[in-house]
């Protein structure tokens, strides 16, 4: 058997997963033709705030049930956004009550797990918050199960679908920055308030924001082949809203040192200490939060990379630098959900790929091994790329 490369390898992969979407989006449209995708979603907190109106903003899809194990919420977002759903006080209730084709979840990151493999096993397709799952072990054995039903799940963020995105890897790929050495992501701020899950074990400034990084990076340079971490608790106690004063238990400082093919690193910092007046939105923000450097040039992604305002791309001695791709595109990170459940009706393959998901899990996975023994950890996971 002849060797393949590595980048044959991932474009054989992406060519199994498109095969694999559009055996399975056919299933789906053939038992449910001329109907819109009907859409629960279990998690009615801040975070549904956003995905709501992005829900129902769609004309292919229909929310019928919302749940939440604090039930009054999901009442509450059942006649603020006027959505017409049945409520639940949680998944069992759901799933006997009004049949749904998708399932979205944006409760507390530590059950994603579990809700997610209980909707797979009562047959429904999938939408998770990040992460997917709390181990990279745990994400694998989900999608298997999905792919056994011949489910679809898929995993947040949604970076790589915004425009600047799709730019910076048109850049990098047309070689307009020469060999590429390194590359660097920041997001943090000073923490949330509103829960005590994101410093509860399983939670952390990891999954909760270096994982926008994280994909951003991968999704540009590849996939990481392995990872080295140091992790700490800067801040050991917290008030938060819901618990009072609590233990921190979860990282709250993280940096991390990816490997990519080509003798590429990058690095991600992420934190619930870092001081930025723009907190939880980009705005006007014409700070940067990706950095890449090769030999003939660099360029920096302005704002977040889940909000993005732009692309400054250096690659001139003569030249000032240039302020490209300012275009949002209508691009909003709580847009996923709405992106691949089109994708089922429209029979389409979006660029948010559960393998890529999983690779994120790992890394964080990894980075927490790291940390922990001083070691460089070795990655298994692969995703279809380059992604544009």
């Amino acid at each position: 058997m002849s060797e393949i490369t590595r980048s044959d390898f991932l474009k054989r992969t992406a060519m199994a997963s498109a095969a694999l979407l559009v055996s399975s989006l056919e299933s789906w449209a053939a038992t449910t033709p001329d109907k819109k995708l009907r859409i629960a979603e279990i998690g009615c907190g801040s975070v549904s705030n956003r995905y709501l109106p992005q829900l129902l903003s769609s004309p292919y899809l229909q929310v019928v049930s919302l749940c939440d194990i604090k039930y009054e919420r999901a009442v509450e977002q059942n006649k603020k956004y006027n959505v017409g759903a049945q409520t639940y006080p949680n998944i069992n209730a759901m799933l006997a009550g009004v049949p749904f084709d998708m399932m979205v979840t944006t409760t507390d990151m530590q059950v994603h797990g579990e809700l997610n493999k209980i909707a797979l096993n009562a047959g429904k397709h999938v939408w998770s918050e990040k992460p997917m799952a709390n181990t990279y072990k745990e994400g694998k054995a989900l999608l298997e199960l999905a792919k056994s039903k011949g489910l679809r799940i898929w995993g947040a963020p949604a970076v790589v679908d915004s425009p600047q995105f799709a730019f910076m890897s048109k850049t990098l790929q047309e070689g307009k920055l020469g060999r590429v050495s390194s590359a660097h992501g920041q997001y943090g701020h000073t923490g949330p308030t509103w829960s005590a899950f994101f410093y509860e074990k399983g939670g952390g400034s990891m999954p909760d924001l270096g994982v926008y990084n994280m994909a951003t990076l991968t999704g540009l340079l590849g996939p990481a082949k392995s990872v080295m971490a140091m992790l700490s608790i800067v801040t050991p106690e917290r008030t938060v809203d819901d618990k009072g004063k609590i233990k921190v238990e979860a990282e709250d400082n993280a940096h991390l040192l990816l490997e990519h093919d080509n003798n590429v690193i990058s690095h991600v910092m992420c934190g619930f200490n870092f001081f930025d007046t723009h907190g939880h939105e980009a705005g006007t923000t014409s700070m940067h939060s990706i950095q890449i450097f090769g030999s003939e040039g660099n360029m920096r992604l302005i704002g977040y990379d889940w909000e993005t305002n732009g692309v400054v791309l250096d690659n001139s001695y003569t030249e000032p630098p240039q302020l490209l791709s300012t275009d949002k595109g209508g691009y909003e990170w709580q847009e996923g959900a709405r992106v691949v459940g089109e994708s089922i009706v429209n029979k389409t393959e979006p660029r948010i790929n559960v393998e890529h998901a999983l690779h994120v899990l790992e890394i964080i996975e990894a980075a927490r091994k790291s940390s922990a023994t001083g070691m460089k950890i070795k990655l298994e996971s692969k995703f279809p790329w380059p992604m544009v």
